[in-house]
Protein backbone atom coordinates (compact mmCIF):
# COMPACT_ATOMS: atom_id res chain seq x y z
CA UNK A 1 0.00 0.00 0.00
CA UNK A 2 1.49 3.49 -0.73
CA UNK A 3 2.19 5.33 2.12
CA UNK A 4 -0.88 7.53 1.33
CA UNK A 5 -3.55 8.38 -1.38
CA UNK A 6 -3.97 11.76 -3.21
CA UNK A 7 -6.93 11.48 -5.29
CA UNK A 8 -9.61 9.25 -5.20
CA UNK A 9 -12.48 9.04 -7.91
CA UNK A 10 -15.68 8.05 -6.63
CA UNK A 11 -18.18 6.94 -9.64
CA UNK A 12 -21.69 8.40 -10.16
CA UNK A 13 -23.05 7.00 -13.33
CA UNK A 14 -26.63 9.30 -13.07
CA UNK A 15 -24.45 12.72 -12.87
CA UNK A 16 -22.96 11.43 -15.79
CA UNK A 17 -25.56 10.78 -18.16
CA UNK A 18 -26.16 10.29 -20.98
CA UNK A 19 -22.01 9.88 -20.80
CA UNK A 20 -21.19 6.11 -20.34
CA UNK A 21 -19.46 5.32 -17.08
CA UNK A 22 -16.59 2.96 -18.34
CA UNK A 23 -14.99 5.73 -20.46
CA UNK A 24 -14.27 7.86 -17.46
CA UNK A 25 -12.78 5.13 -15.42
CA UNK A 26 -10.83 3.91 -17.97
CA UNK A 27 -9.77 8.00 -18.22
CA UNK A 28 -9.16 8.38 -14.66
CA UNK A 29 -6.64 4.91 -14.72
CA UNK A 30 -5.16 6.57 -17.31
CA UNK A 31 -4.69 9.91 -15.75
CA UNK A 32 -3.14 8.45 -12.89
CA UNK A 33 -6.10 8.44 -9.75
CA UNK A 34 -4.77 6.51 -7.06
CA UNK A 35 -8.01 4.67 -6.19
CA UNK A 36 -11.39 4.41 -7.92
CA UNK A 37 -14.06 3.63 -5.92
CA UNK A 38 -17.24 2.27 -7.76
CA UNK A 39 -20.05 3.66 -5.79
CA UNK A 40 -22.99 2.39 -8.11
CA UNK A 41 -25.13 1.10 -5.08
CA UNK A 42 -28.59 0.81 -7.03
CA UNK A 43 -26.99 -0.86 -9.95
CA UNK A 44 -28.50 -4.30 -11.02
CA UNK A 45 -25.73 -7.20 -9.62
CA UNK A 46 -25.10 -8.45 -13.11
CA UNK A 47 -24.47 -4.85 -14.54
CA UNK A 48 -21.97 -4.35 -11.41
CA UNK A 49 -20.13 -7.47 -11.96
CA UNK A 50 -19.68 -6.20 -15.64
CA UNK A 51 -18.56 -2.86 -14.69
CA UNK A 52 -16.08 -3.84 -12.18
CA UNK A 53 -14.56 -6.75 -13.97
CA UNK A 54 -13.69 -4.00 -16.98
CA UNK A 55 -12.76 -1.28 -14.30
CA UNK A 56 -10.45 -3.99 -12.61
CA UNK A 57 -9.17 -5.00 -16.02
CA UNK A 58 -8.69 -1.82 -17.60
CA UNK A 59 -6.54 -0.95 -13.68
CA UNK A 60 -4.26 -3.96 -14.52
CA UNK A 61 -0.41 -3.16 -14.73
CA UNK A 62 -1.59 0.78 -13.37
CA UNK A 63 -0.90 2.08 -10.03
CA UNK A 64 -4.42 2.72 -9.63
CA UNK A 65 -6.60 0.46 -7.41
CA UNK A 66 -10.07 0.29 -7.99
CA UNK A 67 -12.31 -0.47 -4.66
CA UNK A 68 -15.69 -1.64 -4.91
CA UNK A 69 -18.75 0.08 -2.38
CA UNK A 70 -19.89 -1.94 0.45
CA UNK A 71 -20.20 -5.47 -2.04
CA UNK A 72 -17.18 -7.43 -0.29
CA UNK A 73 -18.52 -10.75 -2.39
CA UNK A 74 -18.21 -8.52 -5.22
CA UNK A 75 -14.67 -7.07 -4.94
CA UNK A 76 -13.04 -10.14 -3.78
CA UNK A 77 -14.52 -12.43 -6.85
CA UNK A 78 -13.48 -9.96 -9.45
CA UNK A 79 -10.11 -9.37 -8.33
CA UNK A 80 -10.69 -5.64 -6.97
CA UNK A 81 -8.18 -4.30 -5.18
CA UNK A 82 -10.11 -3.35 -2.21
CA UNK A 83 -13.84 -2.57 -0.76
CA UNK A 84 -15.12 0.94 0.69
CA UNK A 85 -17.19 0.41 3.59
CA UNK A 86 -19.69 2.89 3.98
CA UNK A 87 -22.12 3.57 7.44
CA UNK A 88 -24.46 0.99 6.62
CA UNK A 89 -21.76 -1.88 5.50
CA UNK A 90 -20.50 -4.48 7.58
CA UNK A 91 -17.74 -3.47 9.96
CA UNK A 92 -14.38 -3.00 9.21
CA UNK A 93 -13.03 -4.88 12.31
CA UNK A 94 -14.82 -7.91 10.34
CA UNK A 95 -13.93 -7.54 6.86
CA UNK A 96 -10.79 -7.06 7.98
CA UNK A 97 -10.46 -10.55 9.03
CA UNK A 98 -11.58 -11.99 6.30
CA UNK A 99 -9.40 -10.61 3.60
CA UNK A 100 -5.63 -10.52 2.98
CA UNK A 101 -3.25 -8.16 4.48
CA UNK A 102 -3.09 -6.65 0.66
CA UNK A 103 -6.38 -6.19 -0.17
CA UNK A 104 -7.55 -2.11 0.88
CA UNK A 105 -9.97 -1.80 3.43
CA UNK A 106 -11.53 2.18 3.03
CA UNK A 107 -13.96 3.22 5.35
CA UNK A 108 -16.11 6.64 5.23
CA UNK A 109 -15.94 8.82 8.31
CA UNK A 110 -17.89 11.92 9.42
CA UNK A 111 -16.52 12.92 12.79
CA UNK A 112 -12.87 11.75 15.07
CA UNK A 113 -14.83 8.84 16.40
CA UNK A 114 -15.62 7.03 13.48
CA UNK A 115 -12.01 7.83 11.87
CA UNK A 116 -10.04 6.40 15.12
CA UNK A 117 -12.76 3.37 15.37
CA UNK A 118 -12.07 2.82 11.34
CA UNK A 119 -8.56 3.03 12.10
CA UNK A 120 -8.70 0.34 15.30
CA UNK A 121 -10.55 -2.00 13.07
CA UNK A 122 -7.84 -2.37 10.81
CA UNK A 123 -8.70 -0.43 7.61
CA UNK A 124 -6.29 1.14 5.05
CA UNK A 125 -7.60 4.82 4.94
CA UNK A 126 -10.92 6.65 5.48
CA UNK A 127 -12.51 9.56 3.84
CA UNK A 128 -13.87 11.79 6.04
CA UNK A 129 -16.72 14.27 4.91
CA UNK A 130 -18.51 16.50 4.40
CA UNK A 131 -15.49 19.04 4.58
CA UNK A 132 -17.61 22.22 2.68
CA UNK A 133 -21.44 22.01 2.03
CA UNK A 134 -22.51 19.99 -0.94
CA UNK A 135 -25.94 19.16 -1.90
CA UNK A 136 -25.29 14.82 -1.98
CA UNK A 137 -24.47 15.07 1.41
CA UNK A 138 -27.13 17.19 3.53
CA UNK A 139 -28.04 13.87 4.78
CA UNK A 140 -24.93 13.75 7.31
CA UNK A 141 -25.50 17.52 8.06
CA UNK A 142 -23.73 20.48 8.20
CA UNK A 143 -20.10 20.79 7.44
CA UNK A 144 -17.49 19.75 9.45
CA UNK A 145 -15.25 22.63 8.38
CA UNK A 146 -11.52 22.33 8.00
CA UNK A 147 -10.73 23.05 11.45
CA UNK A 148 -12.24 19.65 12.03
CA UNK A 149 -10.72 18.11 9.46
CA UNK A 150 -7.40 19.02 11.24
CA UNK A 151 -8.53 17.78 14.25
CA UNK A 152 -9.15 14.50 12.61
CA UNK A 153 -5.85 14.40 10.75
CA UNK A 154 -4.31 15.08 13.89
CA UNK A 155 -5.36 11.68 15.35
CA UNK A 156 -5.18 9.26 13.07
CA UNK A 157 -2.03 8.10 11.08
CA UNK A 158 -3.94 6.42 8.51
CA UNK A 159 -4.51 7.96 5.59
CA UNK A 160 -7.30 10.64 5.64
CA UNK A 161 -9.15 12.02 2.67
CA UNK A 162 -11.22 14.89 2.09
CA UNK A 163 -14.68 14.71 0.74
CA UNK A 164 -17.62 17.11 -0.14
CA UNK A 165 -17.47 20.03 -2.07
CA UNK A 166 -13.68 19.87 -3.00
CA UNK A 167 -12.74 21.86 -5.77
CA UNK A 168 -9.29 22.66 -7.63
CA UNK A 169 -9.22 25.56 -5.51
CA UNK A 170 -9.96 23.83 -1.96
CA UNK A 171 -7.72 21.15 -2.18
CA UNK A 172 -4.29 23.01 -0.79
CA UNK A 173 -6.13 24.45 2.12
CA UNK A 174 -7.60 20.69 2.90
CA UNK A 175 -3.73 19.43 2.71
CA UNK A 176 -2.66 22.40 4.91
CA UNK A 177 -5.56 21.13 7.94
CA UNK A 178 -3.57 17.55 7.34
CA UNK A 179 -5.42 15.72 4.78
CA UNK A 180 -3.83 13.15 2.82
CA UNK A 181 -5.58 13.94 -0.21
CA UNK A 182 -8.78 14.10 -1.51
CA UNK A 183 -11.98 12.27 -2.61
CA UNK A 184 -14.81 13.14 -4.70
CA UNK A 185 -17.64 12.85 -7.82
CA UNK A 186 -17.55 16.54 -9.01
CA UNK A 187 -14.24 17.33 -9.07
CA UNK A 188 -13.34 14.11 -11.92
CA UNK A 189 -16.51 13.74 -13.39
CA UNK A 190 -17.41 17.38 -14.23
CA UNK A 191 -14.26 18.32 -16.64
CA UNK A 192 -13.57 18.33 -20.04
CA UNK A 193 -10.44 16.60 -19.49
CA UNK A 194 -9.32 14.51 -16.82
CA UNK A 195 -5.97 14.46 -17.98
CA UNK A 196 -5.73 17.82 -17.15
CA UNK A 197 -7.73 18.10 -13.89
CA UNK A 198 -5.36 15.64 -12.47
CA UNK A 199 -2.11 17.87 -13.20
CA UNK A 200 -3.87 20.63 -12.15
CA UNK A 201 -4.72 18.72 -8.45
CA UNK A 202 -0.79 17.40 -8.55
CA UNK A 203 0.25 21.31 -8.96
CA UNK A 204 -1.73 22.04 -5.53
CA UNK A 205 0.04 19.63 -4.08
CA UNK A 206 3.12 20.51 -4.93
CA UNK A 207 2.06 24.09 -3.42
CA UNK A 208 1.77 22.43 -0.62
CA UNK A 209 5.03 21.98 1.40
CA UNK A 210 4.78 20.89 5.29
CA UNK A 211 6.21 22.73 8.19
CA UNK A 212 6.33 19.45 10.04
CA UNK A 213 6.15 15.69 9.74
CA UNK A 214 2.02 15.03 9.14
CA UNK A 215 0.60 12.13 10.95
CA UNK A 216 0.23 9.94 8.45
CA UNK A 217 3.97 10.20 7.89
CA UNK A 218 4.89 8.82 11.18
CA UNK A 219 5.83 5.55 11.73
Amino acid sequence: MPAAFEFCYITDRRALEPRPLLPVIVEAIRAGVDLVQIREKDLPTRELLSLVEAAVAAARGSATRVVVNDRLDVARALGAAGVHLGTQSLPARLVRRQVPKEFLVGVSCHSLAEARAAEDAGADYAVLGPIFETPSKLPYGPPLGLARLREVAARVKIPLLALGGITVERVSACLEAGATGIAGITIFQNCESLQERVQQLRAQFKRVVPTEESPQQKS
